[in-house]
């Protein structure tokens, strides 16, 4: 425990939670992003491997809070509906997951925010994707795009969202199943990390220390996201997809 703090000074630690309590509050409004607000915000001054510890306990239980919103039976058909995608994301998230300390972390950075900012733009020009029903072979590459990068940062919401959105889910749907989409990668993630050795004896006191300021922050967004209409809470998504991607692009342009 001495070790990880001993990297950061006291304004350090509250910058990490207030970092958190933000993401949280994003999380609660969108259904997404508390990993690229935290990942974002934490390496300015931790080191990623250190940041992508850091964020895995808050994600994991902000996610089975935001699933189990609207009950068990809503969360567990949420899950039959988008078995192929949980799947795929599953394998390639662990697989990908013992990349972390091996790929450079510019070219994780860049790989990341480079699409966000493409989808993003595309959708707030007026450009839409639409799909009439589920499509199994798409779900099955975007559900494997989606853990691959999800093993090698814990961001796995921008291909997520994409998908989401081109079937036109209903905002609460749709956070309900990022939620549930999310919560079973990330403890997914917490065991191929686990087993990665970026969450150990170290980092682990980090992620726990930040998991209060999420969820307060959660709680806090979902009472936003119950006041905004769909439209609102859909350019709401694609701003803070946008927002993000150009900050992940900065930080891999500058590592």
């Amino acid at each position: 425990m001495e070790d990880i703090f001993s990297q950061m000074t006291p304004l350090a630690f509250v910058a990490a939670c207030g970092i958190g309590l933000l993401a949280g509050v994003v999380k609660g409004v969108v259904g997404f992003a508390m990993p690229m607000v935290l990942i974002s915000g934490l390496t300015v001054f931790l080191p990623p491997e250190t940041a992508l510890a850091g964020l895995i306990l808050p994600t994991v239980v902000t996610n089975v809070m935001q699933a189990l919103r609207q009950g068990v039976g809503a969360a567990w058909q949420s899950v039959r509906k988008f078995r192929v995608f949980l799947l795929c994301g599953f394998v390639t998230l662990v697989l990908s997951a013992q990349l972390v300390r091996v790929l450079p972390i510019n070219v994780l950075l860049l790989a990341i925010g480079l699409p966000i900012i493409g989808f993003a733009l595309l959708q707030l020009s007026g450009w839409a994707f639409r799909m009439a029903r589920q499509s199994l072979p798409v779900e099955a590459v975007v559900g494997g795009f989606a853990g691959f990068i999800g093993g090698l940062s814990g961001v796995w919401g921008p291909p997520t969202v994409a998908y989401l959105t081109a079937l036109g889910t209903e905002k609460h749907e749709q956070v309900r199943a990022q939620g549930v989409i999310y919560g079973l990668g990330a403890v997914a993630l917490v065991g191929a990390h686990v087993s990665s050795g970026v969450l150990r004896a170290e980092t682990l006191p980090l992620s726990l220390a930040l998991v209060p300021s999420a969820v307060v922050g959660m709680w806090i967004g979902t009472r936003i996201l119950d006041r905004i209409d769909q439209k609102m809470f859909g350019r709401a998504t694609l701003v803070v997809l946008l927002v993000a991607g150009l900050n992940l692009v900065r930080r891999g342009v500058l590592a």
